[in-house]
């Protein structure tokens, strides 16, 4: 990319890094900061495609037309890696653009054999470009790299940017609110093109009643192999447009009686930020008061109940 400039300095916002190793012989981060890890056991590589490059469904676009993607938290760069050698042929001309607050992740991914020969050789040599060059500028295809506090860098996307496609990948929202809020939630929900969808692996009610109300259709991701045993594995939120949705796809399906009703308990109660500024703390005391006074039923009564039916039904 032209204007290469060289990394100058390292921060470390996620705190220590420690590497380990998951299921499906793929290795992940932990963070000493939000003392979480990056990735679930079952599989940093299996996650990356069941729920982000599966139900991107990138059979969709063909050559000629452009697949705009929009990586939220690219962290090691699974996700963007496993959408890249997804491409369908002729592939798509792509525009993507990536957010991320440390450079780390990626830089001991790319120092990782095996994680390097997962890639196709283009694929891999995007990710030593946005490592060294913060993207890259090749004939039909553009990546561009920003880095710092994703709450700030998303307002320095181009004012009419649209995306096809936003992968969503934050830590929890129980540990980083920030990221998870009505507001940011909605900043992403505005870029969505036409037809668009997002992709988190978060079931969190307050994250799903925040994607409706920010006017997106709600499915649920179906569970990653080796995951452990679960209602839903996260989330795809669509921009409504002329044409219809079925009620299934890859890796996809239409929200269950029980999620939809989980929309409307305390636990469906927002992160909210109205600043774009506040920390962590502070908007969990924020939702927590706000919890506390509504009159929405108590999450525990709601998960009793369907427990109850699917032990008699």
């Amino acid at each position: 990319m032209s204007g290469c400039i060289a990394n100058a300095g390292h921060s470390r916002p996620l705190g220590a890094l420690n590497v380990f190793p998951t299921a499906d012989g793929s290795f992940s981060l932990h963070s000493e900061y939000f003392d979480e890890a990056f990735h679930n056991s079952a599989g940093a590589l299996n996650e990356a495609c069941a729920k982000f490059a599966q139900p991107a469904e990138l059979t969709r676009f063909s050559g000629g037309q452009t697949l705009r993607i929009l990586d939220v938290c690219m962290g090691l760069g699974y996700n963007t890696a496993a959408v890249l050698d997804a491409m369908p042929t002729p592939a798509p001309n792509v525009l993507w653009w990536g957010l991320e607050i440390d450079r780390r992740p990626l830089e001991l991914a790319l120092a990782q054999t095996g994680f390097c020969s997962a890639w196709s050789a283009s694929v891999h040599q995007k990710l030593i470009l946005i490592r060294d060059c913060d993207g890259w500028d090749q004939p039909e295809s553009r990546g561009t790299m920003l880095w710092g506090d994703a709450r700030q860098t998303l307002h320095q996307l181009p004012q009419d940017q649209q995306f096809d496609l936003i992968l969503h990948d934050a830590f929890s929202p129980g540990r980083c609110p920030q990221l998870w809020s009505e507001e940011f939630l909605h900043g992403l929900a505005i870029r969505l093109a036409p037809g668009g969808r997002l992709l988190t692996y978060s079931r969190a009610a307050a994250i799903r009643a925040s994607l409706q109300r920010a006017g997106l259709k709600l499915f649920s991701l179906l569970q990653v192999p080796g995951e452990r045993g679960g209602w839903s594995s996260g989330t795809m939120g669509m921009k409504q447009f002329k044409i219809s949705f079925g009620e299934k796809g890859p890796g996809w399906r239409a929200l269950t009686a029980m999620e939809h009703e989980h929309l409307h308990t305390r636990a469906a109660v927002p992160y909210r930020d109205p600043t774009g500024e506040d920390q962590a703390e502070v908007i969990r005391r924020r939702r927590s008061t706000e919890q506390q006074l509504c009159g929405l039923e108590a999450t525990n009564t709601w998960h009793h109940r369907w427990t109850a039916k699917q032990r008699h039904g």
